[in-house]
């Protein structure tokens, strides 16, 4: 029995537990362990030189743990395209976010607003100060702690309007998803495999990442609101 043991961010938890069971049906003999926890902390245990066979992160992480050498060269294989969307608690009035301007208006207006430690945060950040309202909403601004999901703090009525990618706001109890950015000012994260320098079966890994890239895993990245890369 061929073991690999891989690390990734909360972001893909629920699409990779599809991806094991699809690889493992279809590859007999080969058993995959992925341990998910927030991305950052995810990074510190690979550049820790914790052994790993394989990590899944965000594609600018996946890059810079390559190029400190904690990843094979050149493993880098992007596996999904990710979304941010929107998510009121269950119940509430669905706000206008269907462009830019309605989506302002409607930051604007919350009296709480969550997002996240990862990458969707990062440029969610990036996308206020732009705005020019960063300061203006500093206040209300709750930050989800690594590893938790912002729909969380949604369901428990700690956020009125939370921002996350949609694959980590399907099924959670509590809110309603309101619907993803607009396009003008949508935020897309690649998510992405890279073979890890500690791995000791690296073509085994290889084969997995392979695929997870091919169009046989197409219909289980959509089912989980994202989208092949």
């Amino acid at each position: 029995m061929t073991t690999l043991r891989l690390i990734s961010s909360m972001a893909t938890k629920a699409l990779l537990a599809d991806l094991v069971a699809l690889y493992e049906k279809q590859s007999p003999g080969v058993q995959v362990k992925v341990e998910s926890v927030g991305g950052v902390d995810a990074a510190k245990r690979v550049q820790a030189g914790e052994p790993f066979d394989g990590v899944v992160l965000a594609s600018n992480a996946i890059d810079k743990l390559m190029a400190e050498g904690h990843l094979v060269a050149g493993s880098r294989t992007d596996l999904v395209l990710s979304d941010v969307a929107v998510a009121v608690p269950a119940g509430q009035p669905l706000p206008d976010i269907a462009s830019e301007a309605a989506l302002k208006a409607a930051v604007l207006a919350a009296p709480t607003l969550g997002y996240s430690t990862g990458p969707s945060g990062v440029q969610l950040a990036k996308q206020f100060e732009a705005w020019g309202i960063a300061e203006q909403i500093a206040p209300k601004l709750v930050q989800a702690k690594p590893g938790v999901p912002v729909g969380a703090l949604v369901a428990k009525g700690e956020v009125m309007l939370g921002f996350q990618q949609l694959s980590e706001m399907l099924g959670v109890a509590g809110i309603t998803v309101v619907g993803p950015l607009p396009k003008a000012v949508q935020i897309t994260t690649v998510f992405s495999g890279g073979i890890s320098a500690t791995c000791q079966q690296p073509q085994a890994m290889r084969d997995l990442l392979n695929f997870w890239h091919s169009a046989a895993c197409d219909a289980l990245k959509h089912q989980q609101g994202m989208a092949p890369a």
